[in-house]
């Protein structure tokens, strides 16, 4: 398929919270030239990433683009809110009680097969496009079902302006979405530059949208199962409950088919969240910052989309060359976590993501704050 010459250049449209580096810049600039590309958004915690930016959104009409949503689709957030004030989480006692049986009950990379969790009905019901896929699910699915996967991904117990308690989990499908993106994008048949396309009107465009659609659901039951350990913890440890009618749940890593500007397009979002008006939605700022509940504006010219998070500032290497542990120790002081992974923490280092604040500074036009929140104790893979 080529671009008809009729069609209009594609546009560009930028919310910065500080200048972008060089090699961001280019990539985006190449994303624009993509064959079938309509409009392209760059988020305010846009930051280098192979392929596309993390913080951008594509629009196309026909053609979807796997590297533009990433390996770990789905990937997204969970708030949750308790019927508890967050200074009981405070207690040295009552914070190392739920670290341990956070550590012995949410898996950080794949269950013990004496525990595997149970395959929702929704995920167990339904198939993958492939049998090498449906294979993967079978060696893969259950042992990482409920787990929470390392990098920043994160459950988090957090305290809003009234010191109300809330849950915040930042999760994926693990491995199950990279195993789609690379099935997917081996058999990939259009080449646009440096990138690999499927054609929506195909088979094989409709099973990557089938598959990915599949992912997605896993990585919201991921994320449904540790809260559902949480809330356990802290049901027995403190007879705590949950408040489930006050969730919101959210992901950024998917393409969906949407209309805007006039014309129904395949949205891809690569570490952006949907911003719809009114939509609620969840922005997390580093492990030591405030992280920020909100309602999405419905700005078209974003394609209705948001940041997703702080961004990273530094790349893990150098936050890893620049932070030693005294300096994670420091950055956190104030939230509990398991210092016998601080130098494994090294890199996600508050001070190696963007100033939050700045971020939600620049994005006032795509989203309302709601809800401020900062760490109380945080719980975080190798």
């Amino acid at each position: 398929m080529t671009a008809s010459e009729s069609q209009p250049a594609p546009t560009l449209k930028a919310w910065l919270a500080g200048p972008m580096e060089a090699p961001a810049g280019t990539v985006i600039e190449r994303v624009l030239n993509l064959e079938d590309v309509v409009h392209v958004a760059v988020m305010p915690d846009v930051h280098l990433a192979t392929d596309v930016c993390v913080g951008t959104v594509m629009a196309t009409r026909r053609l979807v683009y796997p590297a533009a949503v990433g390996g770990d689709i789905g990937c997204g957030m969970l708030a949750i809110a308790f019927d508890a004030q967050a200074h009981a989480v405070r207690n040295p006692v009552h914070a190392g009680a739920i670290l341990r049986a956070m550590g012995e009950r949410i898996p950080t990379q794949r269950r013990n097969r004496a525990r595997l969790a149970a395959m929702p009905d929704l995920l167990a019901t339904s198939s993958l496009s492939h049998p090498s896929l449906c294979a993967a699910l079978q060696s893969h699915g259950r042992l990482q079902l409920g787990t929470l996967g390392g990098g920043n991904h994160f459950v988090e117990l957090q305290a809003d302006e009234e010191d109300r308690l809330w849950l915040m989990i930042h999760s994926g499908s693990r491995n199950i979405g990279q195993v789609i993106k690379a099935f997917h994008m081996a058999g990939a048949t259009i080449g646009s530059g440096s990138m690999r396309a499927l054609d929506t009107h195909t088979d094989a465009g409709q099973a990557y949208l089938h598959d990915q659609e599949w992912a997605r659901r896993f990585a919201d039951a991921n994320r449904l199962a540790m809260a559902a350990e949480v809330i356990e913890i802290l049901g027995e440890l403190l007879n705590i409950r949950a408040v489930e009618s006050a969730a919101i749940s959210c992901d950024h890593n998917h393409v969906a088919a949407e209309q805007h500007l006039g014309q129904l397009l395949l949205i891809h979002r690569k570490g952006t969240m949907p911003a719809d008006a009114g939509l609620p939605g969840v922005v997390p700022g580093s492990m030591g910052t405030q992280s920020f509940h909100v309602e999405g504006k419905g700005c078209e010219a974003s394609l209705r989309s948001s940041a997703h998070g702080a961004g990273r500032l530094l790349s893990r290497h150098a936050a890893r060359e620049r932070f030693a542990r005294s300096d994670l120790r420091g950055q956190m002081e104030g939230v509990w976590f398991d210092t016998r992974l601080a130098d494994a923490m090294r890199e996600e280092s508050p001070r190696a993501y963007k100033d939050i604040r700045a971020v939600m500074r620049a994005q006032g036009e795509l989203v309302k704050i709601t809800r401020t929140l900062r760490p109380v104790l945080v719980y975080k893979g190798k």
